[in-house]
């Protein structure tokens, strides 16, 4: 059984995913759980939700959450908000 390698952006979630975990190690127990809660979520709703193909989309979404990432890192920020973004428009791109 051969083993599949992961594309870029495959590679930069998980890069992401993993940062966010880490991330949420230096905050208090109930904000990491909220944190990984939130973080595990709203990556499973992304590969549910968003068509594979919409790479601009998808940038977008990496974009934000590397930002996020950032933010996050400060020893000033206790936790992390979702942010809805309507899927109506992304999942049909337009040219």
């Amino acid at each position: 059984m051969g083993v599949s390698k992961l594309s870029g952006m495959q590679k930069q979630v998980l890069g992401l995913y993993t940062g966010f975990l880490r991330a949420a190690r230096a905050k208090s127990a109930e904000d990491r759980q909220q944190i990984e809660s939130l973080v595990s979520s709203e990556l499973s709703s992304n590969a549910k939700e968003v068509d594979r193909k919409n790479f601009l989309y998808i940038e977008y979404l990496l974009h934000r959450a590397k930002k996020q990432l950032d933010q996050l890192r400060s020893p000033d920020v206790v936790g992390l908000s979702a942010l809805n973004v309507s899927l109506s428009q992304t999942k049909h791109p337009t040219n």
